[in-house]
């Protein structure tokens, strides 16, 4: 890359012009534009992610702090915080989600060599949400409880990376399960999930479209065993059954046979009762799949502890949402680089690196590599690392 440009410009370089310019084109989002564009609102909130600005204020103090590394990034005025304000309230938050979406694409072809630790060539997703808490009083639009307000970010992970592959914002009250209902199922692909989305009319669905379910069983479950398969108690099986649902109403809503899987966690010293439609697979493996759904909570502890989702630069639904895509965005330049780079440790020392060094006219491979690791041991640090990517 060329060493006369800033570290932050190198890294949107990822983004093609042509396609944000096709997505602006898309939400209408230049009408009514005279000098701050969507590319500058863009590179302000990625700024303001990369180095935690603490808000408008400070996002705009700290560019115009800097006005010749302003100018070369494309501001030709001085950023005043109403107009990212404005921009963050008015323009269509779908614009982000659609320019998040197409460094998915991108970043899922990179990763898609991954080792999952399992000989399974299939697609595997984990589904699961986490809560976001607000303010009642500057985000009533989000009232969940009677004191406090709150979003959930409803997320389907590719565990090949792991790359988010589907986002869904919705208010805290809404139940996981829902969202299943929006969900395009990929056929001969694996979802694994908690029991909050145990609902047997929803499996079936998605079982009817060729998909697989890998799901932790409810106490209270009736089950039918036609056929019981040897296990080898010594990997921590207890049983491994194929069978159907007894209680009439859940038959009617899933009538397919049904696989259960007991597992003993030694580690934890309890006893694990797994689901899947999937008859084939060996029992071990099947638990397997579902310890691989921690890096969904890994996930999101990540984004939580080091991009700006917590604290809000506005209270508008619109400006909450463009806010997290354009968090995501970030996410998904950097899972990118770092992989194509084919950089050394964490997706954290790459982000720690490019947050202290936005306005480093040096080539993003000779800032990430050549370090001395005495100074930066990713080891010691005492945040959250991602070892999986």
């Amino acid at each position: 890359m060329n060493s006369g440009r800033f570290v932050l410009s190198q890294l949107l370089d990822l983004i093609h012009r042509q396609t944000l310019d096709r997505l602006v084109d898309r939400y209408d989002a230049a009408s009514r534009v005279r000098h701050f564009g969507c590319r500058q609102q863009l590179i302000a909130m990625a700024f303001a992610q990369l180095t935690w600005r603490e808000g408008l204020r400070d996002i705009a103090d700290c560019l115009n702090a800097r006005p010749a590394a302003r100018f070369h990034l494309g501001f030709r005025e001085p950023l005043a915080k109403s107009t990212l304000a404005d921009a963050n309230e008015q323009r269509d938050w779908r614009l982000w989600e659609d320019l998040a979406k197409n460094l998915m694409g991108k970043a899922r072809r990179l990763y898609a060599g991954e080792e999952l630790g399992w000989e399974l060539a299939n697609t595997v997703y984990a589904l699961d949400s986490t809560t976001i808490d607000l303010s009642l009083t500057l985000f009533p639009w989000a009232d969940f409880r009677r004191t406090k307000a709150g979003i959930k970010l409803h997320t389907q992970l590719d565990l090949r990376g792991p790359i988010p592959t589907c986002l869904h914002i919705t208010e805290a009250r809404q139940h996981d399960v829902l969202w299943l209902d929006q969900l395009v199922f990929e056929p001969g692909a694996f979802y694994v999930m908690d029991r909050g989305y145990l609902d047997f009319q929803r499996l079936n669905r998605l079982a009817r479209t060729g998909a697989f379910f890998v799901t932790r069983a409810k106490h209270n479950l009736r089950f039918s065993r036609h056929v019981s398969r040897p296990v080898d108690s010594a990997t921590g099986l207890r049983s491994d059954q194929i069978g159907t649902l007894s209680l009439a109403k859940a038959y009617e809503d899933f009538s397919l046979p049904l696989r259960r899987v007991r597992y003993y966690d030694a580690e934890n010293d309890r006893y694990l009762i797994f689901l899947t439609n999937h008859l084939d697979l060996p029992g071990l493996t099947v638990a397997g799949l579902y310890r691989l759904r921690w890096q969904i909570e890994l996930f999101f502890r990540w984004i939580k502890g080091h991009l700006r989702i917590k604290h809000y630069y506005g209270t508008s639904p619109n400006a909450v949402k463009s806010q997290i895509w354009i968090a995501v965005t970030v996410y998904l330049l950097v899972a990118i680089t770092h992989k194509q780079l084919k950089l050394p440790g964490t997706l954290h020392r790459t982000l720690q690196l490019l947050s202290i060094h936005p306005f480093e006219k040096t080539p993003l491979h000779e800032l990430l590599t050549e370090t001395n690791s005495d100074v930066f041991d990713a080891e010691k640090h005492n945040q959250l690392m991602f070892n999986n990517l």
